[in-house]
């Protein structure tokens, strides 16, 4: 008997060669074949050219008016061209490499062109033509990505089958509460909708179903690993002393700002409870990670716990130790480095005072991971820039305690789809709001041609005792890009300068200690203009540089460019960006626009998100987020919303573990593995 897990030869017309071709696609039985969506829909309804914007796909029924012309282009290929009437419009028609159309394309005769409208040249590439007028019913059809293997017209007769065939038998993993609810489609429905739709409407409900269902699973997904663990894991009760940290908070010399306090009382609620916190902080550059984490570590030191904290960079670490030392000291509170510089005498007696309980607070690079590095009683562990370490490096970290809580921290601010489909298993804090007094940054788009001007700024800048960055996409000239590149920057640069200023060169392919020596070098002023890639991105504080040039910008995307500008702007004096850029497409110049027009994170990144989509804003191999066949995570951030708040009601109760409504959902993490056979009710 034929069923949805038979294989595809179970169809009519499938034999062992198709079957071959639909493997190659993913597709091996008719629940696989089912649920290969279309990825467009060819819309065939007549439009009117008015009402059609440039560039866009258009069907038009229309008369011949005059007698077409060919013109051969070369071996078998062609460019025919026809004047027609398409209502009160008269346009031409161009069709390539279908010179038999000559003889049948005759003065008066009826047509249907299907083709892209070019509404300035009001020319019609036509892609289609019927003879006569429209008279099929069929105004939307699947088009599916299929490599070439199997035609079109083909794969649909077969989908069409196992519509046909299997529809009545398709269970249904939405409970029907939550499609009344919803005013979702059945799954009979969603996917005759959703492959042959009888107008856009059908198609968009269709599609609303099937994006609810996709968050739906990943939300149960995610929300189950983190029940899970928070069940199963005991974690560090920090009972902070409330009065000494209120003295601590009161000791610093600068207000905490409202959205500062409210990030605090998550993680100190966070300390105080029995399961171990997995929290990720978010903040802009600038808005005050640093003081957040510092209380923190106070909070868990007066507790009795010791405290670390993980950076990328030596020079990075240091900065870290210095400020915590600064405002731990009046406290008693013992602060010590640990780096890969660390000399061996000093290492030593390091290790020892970390393992006998005489070090509060330890903060390093990797070196901290290493496997004679024994703490006394570790109860709160934070990671900075945790995207720059490994999992299993913070893992090494988190073991070196007894399920101390984990904070990690993160620069680059993530919308809030992102944050939660990403590190959905993680409660997520956000610091919103920059410190009273803080300068914003100049941001100026200019052009290549401009650049005479921009670098009578940055001398001036220099003269006033400033510093500055300059910021290109390579290292080294390309045969196959035409972008500045830092060694030749650095070497126009520095000619330029020469005898005036210092210029500096940082770029990847330095060793880390090389880097670490050239960031120093310009912390301590002893280069003026530092050239590099973009390895200067996140770390290095430095309140002095206050240029900040990006050449040929449009090649980086928004949320990067932030990134870069946040490097300067640190300090009393007011700071400039300049971006360089000669963007030729539309998307490029409104990257440029929406830089200078706010300095606001969040906002760049959801519109880096518009614009990139979700694994270009990662980066498609670090991405961590999965690859949905409907669902898109910039325009269905209210399904997700839904479906996460959805997920986290479920789990809770006794009907999703028990009632046949929920069977479906309830096999789904079974297969998953995240259950791993076992309930946890």
């Amino acid at each position: 008997m034929t069923d949805l897990t038979s294989p595809v030869t179970g169809l009519k017309g499938i034999g062992k060669e198709t079957a071959g071709h639909l493997e190659a696609l993913g597709i091996e039985t008719i629940a696989d074949l089912l649920w290969t969506f279309p990825h467009r829909h060819e819309d065939f309804r007549l439009k009117d050219l008015a009402q059609t914007p440039h560039n866009e796909r258009v069907t038009v029924e229309c008369k011949v008016e005059r007698e077409p012309t060919i013109l051969f282009l070369g071996r078998n290929k062609s460019r025919l061209q026809v004047t027609v009437l398409a209502g009160r419009h008269l346009v031409k028609v161009v069709f390539f490499n279908q010179g038999y159309l000559k003889q049948k394309l005759l003065p008066g005769a009826i047509i249907t062109v299907t083709g892209k409208w070019d509404r300035g040249r009001q020319v019609i590439n036509g892609t289609s033509v019927t003879f006569g007028p429209k008279t099929e019913q069929v105004d939307f059809e699947p088009v599916y990505s299929l490599k070439g293997l199997i035609p079109q017209k083909r794969f649909r007769k077969y989908m069409r089958q196992a519509l046909d065939d299997m529809g009545a038998e398709i269970p249904d993993a939405i409970p029907l509460h939550i499609q009344e609810a919803y005013k979702l489609a059945p799954i009979a429905d969603g996917l005759e909708g959703i492959h042959f739709p009888l107008d856009a409407g059908h198609a968009k409900q269709a599609r609303r179903r099937f994006a609810y269902e996709e968050l739906l699973f990943f939300q149960l997904r995610i929300q189950a690993l983190r029940k899970i663990r928070k069940d199963s894991e005991h974690g560090t009760i920090i009972q902070y002393d409330l009065q000494k940290l209120r003295a601590f908070i009161a000791s610093l010399p600068y207000e905490l700002t409202a959205a500062q306090k409210r990030v605090v009382n998550e993680i100190c609620k966070d300390l105080k409870e029995p399961h171990r916190m997995n929290r990720l902080l978010q903040g802009d550059v600038g808005s005050g990670k640093t003081v957040v984490a510092a209380i923190c570590l106070y909070g868990a030191v007066t507790a009795g716990f010791q405290g670390a904290l993980m950076a990328p960079t030596e020079i990075l670490a240091e900065q870290h130790a210095e400020n915590l030392t600064e405002w731990f000291e009046p406290f008693g509170v013992r602060v010590a480095l640990l780096s890969g510089s660390t000399k061996t005498k000093e290492r030593r007696l390091l290790l020892e005072e970390l393992a006998n309980g005489s070090i509060d607070i330890l903060i390093g690079t990797h070196a901290l991971i290493q496997p004679d590095v024994i703490f006394s009683k570790l109860g709160f562990v934070i990671t900075d820039e945790q995207h720059r370490f490994g999992v299993e490096q913070r893992r090494i970290l988190r073991d070196k305690g007894d399920n101390p809580d984990v904070l990690f921290m993160t620069a680059t601010p993530i919308p809030r789809t992102l944050a939660i489909t990403a590190f959905g298993e993680m409660d997520v804090s956000i610091i919103d709001e920059m410190p009273a007094g803080r300068k914003q940054i100049e941001t100026h788009w200019m052009k290549k041609e401009q650049f005479g001007s921009v670098l009578s700024k940055l001398e001036m800048e220099l003269a006033a005792g400033r510093q500055a960055y300059a910021i290109c996409p390579l290292i080294e000239e390309s045969d196959k890009l035409d972008v500045q590149n830092a060694v030749e920057i650095y070497e126009q640069l520095a000619t330029y300068f020469s005898g005036r200023y210092h210029v500096g060169l940082m770029h990847g392919r330095l060793t880390a200690d090389e880097k670490d020596a050239v960031m120093r070098a310009f912390s301590e002023g002893a280069i003026d203009v530092l050239v590099s890639t973009t390895v200067v991105e996140v770390g290095v504080n430095v309140p002095n540089a206050t240029f900040m040039l990006v050449y040929d910008a449009e090649r980086f995307g928004l949320a990067q460019l932030h990134q870069l500008r946040g490097r300067v702007g640190r300090g009393e004096h007011q700071s400039y960006c300049v971006l360089l850029a000669d963007p030729k497409s539309d998307e490029g110049k409104e990257r440029m626009q929406s830089m200078t027009e706010t300095n606001d994170g969040f906002r760049l990144a959801e519109k880096d998100l518009e614009l990139r989509g979700p694994g270009d804003f990662f980066g498609r191999k670090q991405s961590g987020l999965p690859d949905f066949k409907v669902a898109d995570l910039v325009h269905d951030y209210r399904i997700l919303e839904t479906a996460r708040k959805d997920a986290i009601e479920m789990l809770e109760t006794d009907a999703f573990w028990q009632h046949d409504d929920y069977q479906a959902l309830r096999t789904m993490l079974e297969q998953s593995g995240v259950l791993q056979g076992e309930r946890f009710d």
